[in-house]
C-alpha cells in the first residue's frame, strides 16, 4: 500500500510513453521521497498536478457519519460500493516506484520498489475536488489498493493497484465493469524490492 512515492525520470519519458504533452508539469524536477498532502503528477487523459490524498468534506461511512481522516489509498474492494466515494472520477498515478515499511517503531527498515525493467508504473486512482474555504478548488486523488502480489507479500499486505500501460484508458473510461475487473494484483516475478537507503525522509 503505497505511503511514499518516488519519481525520478524526466516528465519528457512520461509524456511520450502515454503518448501526451507534457504540460504544465513539464518543469517537475525529480522528487525522491513524495509523501501524502503533496502535489503529484496525475494522468486523466492529461498530465496535471493533483494533491495525493482526498479530503472526503460533506462524505459519509455505512452509518452515516462523516468521514474524518484524509483518505490516501483507497481499497478495491469497497471503492465502488462506499457512500464516501460517490461520484468520484478516475485517474492514474505514474510514478518509478514506491515506498514500504518493515519492523518495529523506531527501528523500521525501509523498502524501495520498483520496476524490474525500469520505466514507470501507474497506479490506479480515484480523484475528486475538495472546495476549500474562501471558495478555492483542490484536485486530489488517492491511490486504489489491493491484495498484495507474491513480491510485496513479504513487507506488506496490501499493494496499489498497477496497471498496464494498454489499460490505463480502460480504467478511465465509462465502463464500470471493465475498470473493476483490471483491480487484481500485479503479477509475480516484476518488481524489485530493495533496502532503501540514503534517502532524506525530511526532504524531496
Amino acid at each position: 500500500m503505497p505511503g511514499r512515492f518516488f519519481f525520478t525520470d524526466p516528465v519528457s519519458d512520461l509524456a511520450t510513453a502515454l503518448g501526451v504533452p507534457a504540460g504544465t508539469v513539464d518543469n517537475e524536477p525529480a522528487r525522491h521521497n513524495v509523501s501524502p498532502s503533496q502535489e503529484i503528477i496525475v494522468f486523466d487523459g492529461a498530465l496535471k498536478r493533483m494533491r495525493w490524498g482526498i479530503v472526503p468534506v460533506g462524505r459519509v461511512n455505512a452509518r452515516g457519519r462523516p468521514v474524518m481522516e484524509q483518505i490516501i489509498n483507497a481499497r478495491s474492494e469497497t471503492v465502488f460500493d462506499k457512500s464516501a466515494f460517490d461520484g468520484v472520477g478516475r485517474a492514474v498515478i505514474p510514478v518509478n516506484g514506491w515506498y514500504e515499511w518493515t519492523g518495529e517503531k523506531r527501528r523500521k527498515t525501509a523498502w524501495r520498489i520498483a520496476p524490474k525493467e525500469s520505466g514507470f508504473l501507474y497506479f490506479a486512482a480515484i480523484t475528486d475536488v475538495w472546495t476549500a474555504p474562501g471558495g478555492l478548488q483542490v484536485p486530489q486523488v488517492a491511490a486504489v489498493t489491493c491484495e498484495p502480489n507474491g513480491d510485496v507479500a513479504p513487507i506488506h499486505h496490501r499493494m496499489g493497484v498497477l496497471l498496464e500501460l494498454q489499460d490505463v484508458h480502460t480504467w478511465m473510461n465509462d465502463d464500470l465493469d471493465a475498470a473493476k475487473a483490471l483491480m487484481q494484483p500485479w503479477p509475480d516475478g516484476r518488481l524489485n524490492i530493495e533496502e532503501a537507503v540514503g534517502v532524506d525522509w525530511d526532504g524531496p
